[in-house]
Order: C-alpha cells, then sequence, then structure tokens
C-alpha cells in the first residue's frame, strides 16, 4: 500500500479491494468515494421534498383526503427526525461503511414499496422505513466524503457535499413535477432504484471497509432513551406538520401530540445526562460554540428552508404557476449555489468561519428584504436576482458553520455533537415551515378584515369600479342582476389576492429580520481551523 493510502486509511492493505487499491495510485480513489457518498446524501435530501408536488395525484389515485395525504410526507419526517441523533451510535455500534451501506440498501427497497403501494397506509408504511433509511444516509455520506480527502483538500471535500445538500432540495420539486407530469407519481420513488443500486455497487467497490477497532458491538443499548428519543421527537414533528391544518390546540389530537412530545423530550433529557452509556451524548452542550451552533443551525434550517418553502407556494399561490414552473424557479439559485461551492472550495480554509457566516447572513437578510417588494407583476423576472443573492448566501452559512460549531469539541466528542447539531437543523426547517404555514393563513385573514373594512358603498372609487364592473359583465350576461354578483365576486377575489399578497410581504419580511436578530449568536461560535475543525466537519451529519 502507498503512503497516501497508509494515510488515509492505515496500514492494513485488506481495508481496500484491487480496484479501489489501483484508483488509489492514480488519485482517483477519492473523487469515486465522494460521488458514492453524496449520491446517497441526494436521493435522501430530494425525497424530503419531492413527494409534496405530487401529492394532489396520489390523493386522487388513493382516494385519501388532504389530511390523510399529508401523512405522507410526515411519517418520512417523523422518522428521518429520531434516526439522526442515533447515527453517531449505530455507526459506532456497526461500523459507518456498514451501518451506510445498508442505509442505501434500505432506502432503495424502500422506494421500491413507496412506488408499488396500492393503498395509503402502505405507502406511509414504506415511508416511515424510508426515512429510517434516509436519516443513516445524510448522517455518514459527509464523514465518509472527508475520510477520502487528505485534510488540505477537505474544503473541496466539503464544497462536494454540500453542494448536494443545498442544490437537492432546489431541483427536487422540478425532478418531482416532471416525472409526476409525465411519468405518473408512482415515478417519484421508482427513480431511486437504479441510482440507490448504483449507489451501493460504488460504496461495496470502493470505499475501504470498516477497522476492527472502529466497531464496538459490546456494552448495554439504551433502549429507553432510544424509545424516549422516538416518541418526544415523533410526536414534536406531528405536532408541527399536521398542527395549522387542525387548528393547533383547538385539536384533541394536536394537544395530545404536544403534551406527549414535552413529556418524552423532558424524561429523554433526564434519562441520558444519567445513564452510563447513552443513545446521544447531550453532555456536548458543555461547549459554548455547541450551544450556539446549534441555535443557529435551527435558525438557518428556518430561514434559508423557509424561504424555499414560501417562495414555490408564492408562485403556485398567487401566480398561478405549475408545479415544475414552480420548481425551475429556484434553478438560476441552485447554479448560484453551485459556483459559491467552487470559490468556497478555494478560500474556505483561509477565512474565519464566522467571517464567512456573517455575510451570508447577511447576503440571506438581504434576499428577504428583495422580495418584500413582490407586488401583482411580479414575475421570473423580479424573482430571479433575489433568489441569486439566496443561493451564494446559503452557501457562505451553511458550509463553514459545521466548524465554528464542531471545532472546539475534543475529538472523542465530536460524533455526538455532529448528530445533535443535524438534528436541530433539521428540526429548525421543520418549525420554520409550520410557522410559515400559520403566520400566512393568519396574517392573511388579517390583512383582508383590514380590506373589507374599507370597501364601502359611501367611498366614490368603491362605487365607480363596482359600476365599471357592473357594466362590463352585463354587456356578456344581459342581466343586471347576475352582473352584479359576478362584480362582488369579481372584488371579492381582488381583496383576497391583495391579502395574501400582503401575508408573503410580512413572511419574507420576518426571515430577513430573523437573520439580521441573531447575529450575536456568532460570538458563541469557534473559529477553529486545522485538522480537528475538519475533522469536525468530517463528522456533521
Amino acid at each position: 500500500m502507498s503512503a497516501a493510502a497508509a494515510n488515509l486509511y492505515g496500514s492494513d492493505p485488506g481495508l481496500l479491494s484491487p480496484i479501489a487499491s489501483r484508483l488509489l495510485e492514480k488519485g482517483l480513489l477519492k473523487w469515486v468515494i465522494a460521488l458514492a457518498a453524496s449520491l446517497g446524501a441526494i436521493l435522501e435530501v430530494i425525497d424530503t421534498v419531492i413527494t409534496n408536488v405530487a401529492l394532489p395525484d396520489i390523493r386522487g389515485n388513493l382516494g385519501a383526503t388532504l389530511s390523510e395525504a399529508g401523512w405522507i410526507s410526515t411519517s418520512y419526517a417523523c422518522a428521518n427526525v429520531v434516526i439522526i441523533p442515533l447515527s453517531a451510535w449505530l455507526g459506532h455500534r456497526f461500523g459507518r461503511r456498514n451501518y451506510f451501506v445498508f442505509s442505501l440498501i434500505g432506502f432503495t427497497m424502500a422506494s421500491l414499496l413507496c412506488g408499488t403501494a396500492n393503498s395509503l397506509g402502505m405507502l406511509i408504511f414504506a415511508r416511515i422505513l424510508q426515512g429510517l433509511a434516509g436519516g443513516g444516509l445524510l448522517a455518514k455520506a459527509q464523514s465518509i466524503v472527508f475520510e477520502a480527502f487528505p485534510v488540505k483538500e477537505r474544503p473541496i471535500a466539503q464544497a462536494i457535499f454540500g453542494l448536494g445538500v443545498i442544490v437537492g432540495p432546489a431541483i427536487g420539486p422540478v425532478i418531482g413535477g416532471w416525472l409526476t407530469d409525465n411519468m405518473g407519481w408512482r415515478w417519484i420513488f421508482f427513480i431511486n432504484l437504479p441510482l440507490g443500486i448504483l449507489a451501493v455497487l460504488m460504496c461495496t467497490t470502493f470505499m475501504p471497509s470498516d477497522r476492527p477497532e472502529e466497531i464496538n458491538r459490546s456494552g448495554k443499548v439504551d433502549w429507553t432513551g432510544i424509545g424516549l428519543l422516538a416518541i418526544g421527537l415523533a410526536c414534536f414533528q406531528i405536532f408541527l406538520e399536521e398542527g395549522q391544518q387542525d387548528d393547533w390546540f383547538e385539536s384533541k389530537f394536536i394537544l395530545t401530540m404536544a403534551v406527549a412530545s414535552v413529556i418524552g423530550v423532558a424524561l429523554f433529557i433526564w434519562r441520558e445526562l444519567t445513564t452510563e452509556h447513552p443513545a446521544v451524548d447531550l453532555r456536548v452542550l458543555r461547549y459554548r460554540s455547541m450551544i450556539g451552533g446549534s441555535l443557529y443551525s435551527a435558525i438557518l434550517g428556518m430561514g434559508l428552508y423557509g424561504i424555499m418553502f414560501a417562495v414555490p407556494i408564492f408562485v403556485q399561490d398567487y401566480l398561478h404557476y405549475t408545479a415544475l414552473q414552480s420548481g425551475l424557479i429556484l434553478a438560476p439559485g441552485a447554479i448560484a449555489s453551485a459556483i459559491m461551492m467552487a470559490l468556497y472550495g478555494k478560500i474556505g480554509g483561509k477565512v474565519s468561519p464566522r467571517v464567512m457566516i456573517f455575510f451570508g447572513a447577511i447576503l440571506t437578510s438581504m434576499t428577504g428584504f428583495l422580495l418584500m417588494d413582490i407586488n401583482p407583476d411580479t414575475g421570473t423576472k423580479q424573482l430571479f436576482w433575489p433568489l441569486i443573492v439566496r443561493g451564494f448566501g446559503s452557501v457562505m452559512m451553511f458550509m463553514p458553520l459545521s466548524i465554528a460549531t464542531l471545532g472546539p469539541l475534543a475529538k472523542k466528542d465530536i460524533a455526538a455533537g455532529a448528530g445533535f447539531y443535524s438534528l436541530t437543523r433539521q428540526l429548525g426547517s421543520s418549525i420554520g415551515i409550520a410557522l410559515i404555514t400559520t403566520m400566512l393563513a393568519r396574517r392573511q385573514a388579517e390583512h383582508r378584515s383590514v380590506l373589507v373594512e374599507r370597501i364601502s358603498d359611501f367611498r366614490p372609487q368603491v362605487g365607480e369600479r363596482m359600476d365599471l364592473l357592473t357594466g362590463a359583465f352585463a354587456q356578456h350576461s344581459g342581466n343586471t342582476h347576475v352582473a352584479h354578483d359576478q362584480a362582488l365576486g369579481l372584488l371579492d377575489r381582488i381583496v383576497s389576492g391583495q391579502a395574501l399578497l400582503l401575508s408573503y410581504e410580512d413572511i419574507f419580511t420576518y426571515v430577513a429580520l430573523l437573520f439580521i436578530v441573531t447575529l450575536p449568536l456568532l460570538f458563541l461560535l469557534g473559529g477553529k481551523q486545522g485538522k480537528d475543525a475538519s475533522d469536525a466537519a468530517a463528522s456533521a451529519h
């Protein structure tokens, strides 16, 4: 084995297959491993959002109501959020490569079950399995990519991995919309099969085997902690996903989920802080950077994914774009992210993470302020530059945050810290989407009530507009009473549209202010660079 192989994979030549050893000598192995691991992460990230555009077709095919169809996304998110904090323990117990390959196989088989499901219950069950396997993919892919690269090249590796994680949610709706329109909703799951099989073959062929000393199957399993974690986080995720639809605490079911999540999380924290072998080591929160980074990770999930959620909904609800058209709106921002990834690979090791995060937050805040100018004439051109700015800002925040958060941690605490850090971003995304959904509904109702109060027969402008509309409709129908009702209906739709527009302006304002008011959290982050910071970033996810 060459010196490079010894540095990356240890002195045991049995860790690499003959093909992998030859690629290593040619300097190609690290790129193949990066492609295989990133492919698994991209599949998981895309499947988080790809089903949203296909829900109307799935509802019609399986005969489900809107609330029932919502569980297709909720079940996946619940399983995903439960498994992420356990990924460090699972990787340590079964081996990082073994666990990743198992997750790939599980994700691919679950995708097949999703595509062949002939009932809503079967589809939800398959989505739970897909979410459990997908959490392992996202959790381990980045550390596998980093292990394949020497320390000085790890900013490039981070850029490669981050490209898929950031761009994936942007291209997911595009892919989902095209597949649904042209091939049917089942193909949003079937498309995973060839890619999943390819990733499994690449990982088993080219990735180094786990060292025996890295696998620890002895010791007690904290089943109590795992159970409490599952109850607490799953109930919290259901509370967020279904709350607005069921009018929050007006629903006994949502109230039960809220109480169960509080009790489950509280008992989980007590259990993990008192047991000798915790499933999730919460003691890592003794580090200041871990607290600040986890909070900022949640803010990142709320803001960045909140904008990505709000913009497609806006263009579909207000501009009446199709699912495919709304997905294509996000494409320029994805290209901007790819360009920034390439730049980060060159400057990432030379600039303080806190400086990068600061400027990323400013750019993301600018995105919100630019989107505040939306009006009835807003179209693709007006959304282009705000989403370009968001594409640059998201990379500048996402990429260095793991280094700033995990860099100051001791090596033995990095894996546990990385799992908790990833969990906060996932929960932040869920919280952000739930808050945006709720605020859109409530702000629209408030703006509508204000606008309706200003519509009075005593206002000359209202009377003139009604006379014009009634006259226009009367020319076609010939019935004054029918024309008057049609005019009132059109006026009502105009008011509702304006209220919706104002509510989106409020949302974008809140997102912009969120990144401004949370800037002081940067003082809690670490700025450590070098090998420890790279190892920290390698363990993120």
